[in-house]
Protein backbone atom coordinates (compact mmCIF):
# COMPACT_ATOMS: atom_id res chain seq x y z
CA UNK A 1 0.00 0.00 0.00
CA UNK A 2 1.32 3.41 -1.00
CA UNK A 3 1.39 5.36 2.23
CA UNK A 4 3.19 8.16 0.37
CA UNK A 5 -0.11 9.25 -1.16
CA UNK A 6 -0.04 12.10 1.36
CA UNK A 7 2.98 14.18 2.43
CA UNK A 8 4.67 12.63 5.47
CA UNK A 9 4.43 15.86 7.44
CA UNK A 10 0.68 16.22 6.74
CA UNK A 11 -2.13 14.57 8.67
CA UNK A 12 -4.90 13.60 6.25
CA UNK A 13 -8.37 14.96 6.96
CA UNK A 14 -11.39 12.70 6.53
CA UNK A 15 -14.09 14.70 8.29
CA UNK A 16 -15.52 18.18 8.70
CA UNK A 17 -18.24 18.11 6.04
CA UNK A 18 -20.71 16.35 8.37
CA UNK A 19 -21.44 14.00 5.40
CA UNK A 20 -23.10 16.86 3.46
CA UNK A 21 -21.68 17.53 -0.02
CA UNK A 22 -21.44 21.13 -1.16
CA UNK A 23 -24.75 22.66 -2.23
CA UNK A 24 -25.75 25.51 -4.50
CA UNK A 25 -25.80 28.85 -2.73
CA UNK A 26 -23.63 27.86 0.22
CA UNK A 27 -20.45 29.62 -0.86
CA UNK A 28 -22.32 32.80 -1.75
CA UNK A 29 -24.06 32.80 1.64
CA UNK A 30 -20.79 32.28 3.50
CA UNK A 31 -19.08 35.01 1.49
CA UNK A 32 -21.88 37.47 2.20
CA UNK A 33 -22.06 36.63 5.92
CA UNK A 34 -18.31 36.91 6.54
CA UNK A 35 -18.17 40.14 4.52
CA UNK A 36 -21.11 41.62 6.39
CA UNK A 37 -19.68 40.82 9.80
CA UNK A 38 -16.31 42.31 8.86
CA UNK A 39 -17.91 45.48 7.51
CA UNK A 40 -19.98 45.87 10.69
CA UNK A 41 -17.04 45.20 12.98
CA UNK A 42 -18.56 41.96 14.29
CA UNK A 43 -16.32 38.99 15.12
CA UNK A 44 -16.40 36.68 12.09
CA UNK A 45 -16.42 33.69 14.44
CA UNK A 46 -20.07 34.55 15.03
CA UNK A 47 -20.89 33.67 11.42
CA UNK A 48 -20.77 29.98 12.26
CA UNK A 49 -20.97 29.78 16.05
CA UNK A 50 -23.68 32.23 17.10
CA UNK A 51 -27.23 31.17 17.88
CA UNK A 52 -28.33 33.20 14.86
CA UNK A 53 -26.24 31.14 12.42
CA UNK A 54 -28.96 28.53 11.91
CA UNK A 55 -31.56 31.19 11.13
CA UNK A 56 -29.15 33.21 8.98
CA UNK A 57 -28.29 30.30 6.71
CA UNK A 58 -31.63 28.50 6.95
CA UNK A 59 -30.04 25.12 7.70
CA UNK A 60 -29.38 22.91 10.72
CA UNK A 61 -26.37 23.14 13.01
CA UNK A 62 -24.47 20.35 11.26
CA UNK A 63 -25.02 22.01 7.90
CA UNK A 64 -23.62 25.28 9.24
CA UNK A 65 -20.44 23.38 10.10
CA UNK A 66 -20.47 21.81 6.62
CA UNK A 67 -20.80 25.23 4.97
CA UNK A 68 -17.74 26.42 6.90
CA UNK A 69 -15.78 23.31 5.87
CA UNK A 70 -16.58 23.67 2.16
CA UNK A 71 -15.87 27.40 2.10
CA UNK A 72 -12.43 26.71 3.58
CA UNK A 73 -11.76 23.74 1.27
CA UNK A 74 -12.80 25.82 -1.75
CA UNK A 75 -10.45 28.62 -0.75
CA UNK A 76 -13.30 31.12 -0.50
CA UNK A 77 -12.58 31.95 3.14
CA UNK A 78 -9.37 31.49 5.09
CA UNK A 79 -8.46 31.25 8.72
CA UNK A 80 -6.60 34.27 10.04
CA UNK A 81 -5.64 35.85 13.32
CA UNK A 82 -7.22 39.27 13.26
CA UNK A 83 -9.13 41.56 15.57
CA UNK A 84 -12.31 40.94 13.55
CA UNK A 85 -12.17 37.20 14.11
CA UNK A 86 -10.73 34.00 12.66
CA UNK A 87 -12.16 34.20 9.11
CA UNK A 88 -11.90 36.47 6.13
CA UNK A 89 -12.98 36.15 2.52
CA UNK A 90 -10.29 35.57 -0.10
CA UNK A 91 -9.64 37.55 -3.27
CA UNK A 92 -11.09 34.65 -5.27
CA UNK A 93 -14.32 34.79 -3.27
CA UNK A 94 -14.62 38.52 -3.92
CA UNK A 95 -13.93 37.97 -7.62
CA UNK A 96 -16.57 35.28 -7.99
CA UNK A 97 -19.23 35.65 -5.28
CA UNK A 98 -19.56 39.39 -4.85
CA UNK A 99 -23.00 40.52 -6.03
CA UNK A 100 -21.32 41.93 -9.13
CA UNK A 101 -18.78 39.13 -9.30
CA UNK A 102 -18.01 36.76 -12.15
CA UNK A 103 -20.45 34.05 -11.06
CA UNK A 104 -22.24 34.69 -7.74
CA UNK A 105 -24.90 32.04 -8.41
CA UNK A 106 -22.57 29.33 -9.75
CA UNK A 107 -24.02 29.25 -13.24
CA UNK A 108 -20.68 29.14 -15.05
CA UNK A 109 -18.79 25.84 -15.54
CA UNK A 110 -15.54 27.64 -14.71
CA UNK A 111 -16.66 27.89 -11.10
CA UNK A 112 -17.44 24.18 -10.89
CA UNK A 113 -14.10 23.21 -12.43
CA UNK A 114 -12.30 25.59 -10.08
CA UNK A 115 -13.98 23.99 -7.07
CA UNK A 116 -13.08 20.51 -8.28
CA UNK A 117 -9.49 21.68 -8.80
CA UNK A 118 -9.38 22.97 -5.23
CA UNK A 119 -10.78 19.76 -3.76
CA UNK A 120 -8.75 17.25 -5.81
CA UNK A 121 -5.39 18.94 -6.40
CA UNK A 122 -4.30 19.33 -2.77
CA UNK A 123 -4.70 16.83 0.10
CA UNK A 124 -4.89 19.05 3.17
CA UNK A 125 -8.68 19.31 3.76
CA UNK A 126 -10.17 16.96 1.16
CA UNK A 127 -7.72 14.08 1.46
CA UNK A 128 -10.01 11.41 0.01
CA UNK A 129 -10.78 13.58 -3.04
CA UNK A 130 -7.06 14.04 -3.65
CA UNK A 131 -6.31 10.34 -3.22
CA UNK A 132 -9.09 9.14 -5.54
CA UNK A 133 -8.18 11.36 -8.49
CA UNK A 134 -4.41 11.07 -8.07
CA UNK A 135 -3.56 7.72 -6.49
CA UNK A 136 -6.44 5.24 -6.76
CA UNK A 137 -5.05 2.23 -8.68
CA UNK A 138 -8.40 0.79 -9.79
CA UNK A 139 -10.26 1.39 -13.05
CA UNK A 140 -13.55 0.81 -11.22
CA UNK A 141 -14.44 0.84 -7.56
CA UNK A 142 -17.20 0.75 -5.01
CA UNK A 143 -17.42 2.45 -1.64
CA UNK A 144 -15.98 -0.44 0.33
CA UNK A 145 -12.90 -0.68 -1.91
CA UNK A 146 -12.09 3.00 -1.32
CA UNK A 147 -12.61 2.62 2.42
CA UNK A 148 -10.30 -0.43 2.55
CA UNK A 149 -7.51 1.43 0.74
CA UNK A 150 -7.78 4.49 2.95
CA UNK A 151 -7.88 2.36 6.07
CA UNK A 152 -4.65 0.62 5.07
CA UNK A 153 -2.96 3.94 4.39
CA UNK A 154 -3.99 5.15 7.83
CA UNK A 155 -2.72 1.97 9.49
CA UNK A 156 0.58 2.14 7.60
CA UNK A 157 1.06 5.65 8.91
CA UNK A 158 -0.18 4.73 12.40
CA UNK A 159 -3.09 7.15 12.17
CA UNK A 160 -6.10 6.39 14.33
CA UNK A 161 -9.12 6.92 12.10
CA UNK A 162 -12.42 5.13 12.68
CA UNK A 163 -13.80 3.01 9.86
CA UNK A 164 -17.12 4.84 10.27
CA UNK A 165 -15.35 8.15 9.61
CA UNK A 166 -13.84 6.83 6.39
CA UNK A 167 -17.19 5.41 5.28
CA UNK A 168 -18.86 8.80 5.78
CA UNK A 169 -16.06 10.55 3.91
CA UNK A 170 -16.28 8.18 0.94
CA UNK A 171 -20.06 8.51 0.89
CA UNK A 172 -19.74 12.30 0.79
CA UNK A 173 -17.25 12.07 -2.06
CA UNK A 174 -19.55 9.85 -4.13
CA UNK A 175 -22.45 12.24 -3.58
CA UNK A 176 -20.24 15.17 -4.58
CA UNK A 177 -19.88 13.84 -8.12
CA UNK A 178 -22.70 11.35 -8.70
CA UNK A 179 -26.39 12.20 -8.68
CA UNK A 180 -28.40 10.35 -6.07
CA UNK A 181 -30.07 7.95 -8.53
CA UNK A 182 -26.75 6.77 -9.95
CA UNK A 183 -25.15 6.77 -6.52
CA UNK A 184 -27.71 4.32 -5.20
CA UNK A 185 -28.95 6.60 -2.41
CA UNK A 186 -32.57 7.22 -1.59
CA UNK A 187 -32.12 10.46 0.30
CA UNK A 188 -34.29 13.33 -0.85
CA UNK A 189 -31.46 15.84 -1.15
CA UNK A 190 -30.25 18.23 -3.80
CA UNK A 191 -27.26 17.01 -5.70
CA UNK A 192 -23.95 18.76 -5.36
CA UNK A 193 -23.34 21.16 -8.28
CA UNK A 194 -20.21 19.19 -9.16
CA UNK A 195 -22.39 16.34 -10.42
CA UNK A 196 -22.71 18.48 -13.57
CA UNK A 197 -19.06 17.76 -14.38
CA UNK A 198 -19.78 14.03 -14.90
CA UNK A 199 -16.36 13.13 -13.51
CA UNK A 200 -17.51 9.93 -11.82
CA UNK A 201 -20.02 7.63 -13.46
CA UNK A 202 -21.79 4.40 -12.67
CA UNK A 203 -20.28 1.46 -14.56
CA UNK A 204 -23.64 -0.23 -15.04
CA UNK A 205 -22.93 -2.73 -12.29
CA UNK A 206 -24.68 -2.11 -9.02
CA UNK A 207 -22.94 0.64 -7.04
CA UNK A 208 -19.72 0.33 -9.04
CA UNK A 209 -18.15 3.56 -10.27
CA UNK A 210 -15.26 4.79 -12.40
CA UNK A 211 -13.58 8.09 -13.09
CA UNK A 212 -14.65 9.33 -16.54
CA UNK A 213 -11.28 9.88 -18.21
CA UNK A 214 -11.09 11.63 -21.56
CA UNK A 215 -12.09 14.92 -23.18
CA UNK A 216 -13.93 17.46 -21.02
CA UNK A 217 -16.02 19.66 -23.34
CA UNK A 218 -17.12 22.01 -20.52
CA UNK A 219 -13.57 22.62 -19.23
CA UNK A 220 -12.47 26.04 -20.55
CA UNK A 221 -8.94 26.48 -21.83
CA UNK A 222 -8.62 29.37 -19.37
CA UNK A 223 -9.34 27.11 -16.41
CA UNK A 224 -6.73 24.63 -17.64
CA UNK A 225 -4.27 27.54 -17.86
CA UNK A 226 -5.14 28.59 -14.31
CA UNK A 227 -4.68 25.04 -13.01
CA UNK A 228 -1.33 24.64 -14.78
CA UNK A 229 -0.05 27.92 -13.33
CA UNK A 230 -1.31 27.08 -9.85
CA UNK A 231 0.20 23.59 -9.96
CA UNK A 232 3.48 24.96 -11.30
CA UNK A 233 3.77 27.73 -8.74
CA UNK A 234 2.94 25.49 -5.80
CA UNK A 235 5.17 22.57 -6.72
CA UNK A 236 7.93 23.58 -9.15
CA UNK A 237 8.49 27.31 -8.82
CA UNK A 238 12.24 26.83 -9.20
CA UNK A 239 12.01 25.57 -12.80
CA UNK A 240 10.83 27.23 -15.98
CA UNK A 241 9.96 24.05 -17.87
CA UNK A 242 7.49 21.27 -17.14
CA UNK A 243 7.35 18.09 -19.18
CA UNK A 244 4.16 16.79 -20.72
CA UNK A 245 4.46 13.62 -18.63
CA UNK A 246 4.58 15.66 -15.43
CA UNK A 247 1.52 17.70 -16.40
CA UNK A 248 -0.32 14.54 -17.45
CA UNK A 249 0.56 11.96 -14.83
CA UNK A 250 2.05 13.48 -11.67
CA UNK A 251 -0.15 13.55 -8.54
CA UNK A 252 -1.96 16.87 -8.29
CA UNK A 253 -1.35 17.68 -11.97
CA UNK A 254 -4.06 19.01 -14.31
CA UNK A 255 -4.04 15.80 -16.32
CA UNK A 256 -4.75 13.72 -13.22
CA UNK A 257 -7.17 16.04 -11.48
CA UNK A 258 -9.26 16.80 -14.56
CA UNK A 259 -9.10 13.13 -15.67
CA UNK A 260 -7.96 14.05 -19.17
CA UNK A 261 -6.50 11.71 -21.77
CA UNK A 262 -3.18 12.55 -23.41
CA UNK A 263 -4.70 13.85 -26.65
CA UNK A 264 -7.05 16.22 -24.80
CA UNK A 265 -4.32 17.60 -22.57
CA UNK A 266 -1.99 18.13 -25.54
CA UNK A 267 -4.75 20.05 -27.34
CA UNK A 268 -5.21 22.32 -24.31
CA UNK A 269 -1.48 22.90 -23.88
CA UNK A 270 -1.12 23.93 -27.52
CA UNK A 271 -3.62 26.74 -26.87
CA UNK A 272 -1.94 28.15 -23.77
CA UNK A 273 0.44 30.53 -25.55
CA UNK A 274 -2.51 32.47 -26.99
CA UNK A 275 -4.66 32.02 -23.87
CA UNK A 276 -1.99 33.42 -21.53
CA UNK A 277 -0.48 36.03 -23.87
CA UNK A 278 2.82 34.19 -23.94
CA UNK A 279 3.11 33.48 -20.20
CA UNK A 280 2.92 29.73 -20.91
CA UNK A 281 4.45 28.41 -24.13
CA UNK A 282 4.01 24.89 -25.52
CA UNK A 283 7.04 23.36 -27.22
CA UNK A 284 7.56 20.12 -29.14
CA UNK A 285 11.18 20.67 -30.18
CA UNK A 286 13.47 17.69 -30.84
CA UNK A 287 10.84 15.23 -29.72
CA UNK A 288 10.52 16.84 -26.29
CA UNK A 289 7.03 17.92 -25.32
CA UNK A 290 7.15 20.53 -22.60
CA UNK A 291 5.63 23.73 -21.34
CA UNK A 292 7.92 26.72 -20.99
CA UNK A 293 7.53 29.76 -18.75
CA UNK A 294 9.55 32.74 -20.03
CA UNK A 295 9.15 34.31 -16.58
CA UNK A 296 9.63 33.14 -13.00
CA UNK A 297 6.61 30.93 -12.10
CA UNK A 298 6.36 32.79 -8.79
CA UNK A 299 5.17 35.81 -10.78
CA UNK A 300 2.16 34.04 -12.34
CA UNK A 301 -0.92 36.25 -11.90
CA UNK A 302 -3.49 33.63 -10.89
CA UNK A 303 -6.28 36.19 -10.48
CA UNK A 304 -5.80 37.38 -14.04
CA UNK A 305 -5.82 33.81 -15.32
CA UNK A 306 -8.98 33.11 -13.34
CA UNK A 307 -10.71 36.12 -14.90
CA UNK A 308 -9.67 34.96 -18.34
CA UNK A 309 -11.13 31.54 -17.63
CA UNK A 310 -14.61 33.03 -17.42
CA UNK A 311 -14.12 34.90 -20.69
CA UNK A 312 -12.92 31.59 -22.16
CA UNK A 313 -16.16 29.94 -21.02
CA UNK A 314 -18.23 32.58 -22.77
CA UNK A 315 -16.28 32.09 -25.99
CA UNK A 316 -17.08 28.36 -25.76
CA UNK A 317 -20.78 29.11 -25.26
CA UNK A 318 -20.80 31.50 -28.21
Amino acid sequence: MDSSAFPTEMKPQFSGHETFPLRYGWLKKVHDAVTQNAEQGIDTKEVFSSKDAIARFGVGKNMVASMRYWALAAGMIREVRAHLGPYETTDDAELIFNDRGLDPWMEDPSTLWLLHWRFASAPERTSTWFWLFNHCPHASFDRSLLVDHLLRICRDRELKVAIATLKRDVECLIRTYVDRDSAGTKEDTLECPLTELSLIRNTGRKEMFQIARGAKPSLPTGMLAYAVADYWRRNFSETRTLSFDMLMHAPGSPGRVFALDEESLADYLAELDAETSGKLVWSETAGMRQLISPEDPDTFDLQLLLKRSYRSTRRMAA
